[in-house]
């Protein structure tokens, strides 16, 4: 049985470049491992209150049990106003709580962020790195994944056409694997 490593893309776009990301990384999961996508588009704001007074949305529930069924995750994100799209950090939060009962506690992540710009999300990669320490997610170092002028690699379908993305995301992926193994 292959281990689950979780995909999430942090944009709620149908045809967003980190959706597009993930669709493509499906295919490239190393022998022993299997990616899943998994969706964070129909979580509510994360309140507080739904805990507290017991009245959670089955949404969170059903992302709660998802998460904590793999064994490790990739996160895949665009960059807003150079931080981290708010549903992926709502999704994050979602997870981490209640306090105590954090369902990322010590899954190994990668984080894999993207851009049309230059810049490659780097604001975005980074400000999830610091979340993470608090939340204990431990983040693979190297390779760093930053992918610029993501929205010129795709074909008219959608499909990974830039033969260099897709040798350095299968890379970046063949190296999770390792990293994943020596601290999972």
């Amino acid at each position: 049985m292959n281990t689950i490593i979780g995909l999430i893309a942090g944009s709620l776009r149908k045809e967003s470049y980190s959706k597009k990301i993930a669709r493509a990384l499906l295919s490239m999961a190393p022998k022993g491992l299997e990616f899943k996508i998994i969706s964070i588009d129909n979580l509510p704001i994360y309140n507080q209150d739904f805990d507290d007074f017991n009245d959670v949305p089955e949404s969170y529930v059903k992302f709660r049990e998802e998460i904590k069924k793999i064994a490790g995750i990739i996160f895949i994100t665009p960059e807003h106003n150079r931080s981290v799209p708010a549903v992926l950090k709502n999704a994050i939060d979602i997870g981490s709580r209640p306090a105590g009962k954090s369902v990322w506690d010590g899954k190994p992540g990668a984080i894999f962020s993207n851009s049309p710009g230059n810049l490659s999300a780097f604001g975005a990669n980074h400000h999830l790195r610091q979340s993470f320490v608090f939340l204990n997610i431990p983040v693979m170092q190297q390779p760093e994944v930053y992918l610029p002028h993501i929205d010129k690699v795709w074909d008219e379908n959608g499909n990974l056409k830039d033969e260099d993305v897709r040798l350095f995301l299968q890379k970046a992926v063949e190296d999770y694997a390792e990293w994943f193994k020596k601290n999972s």
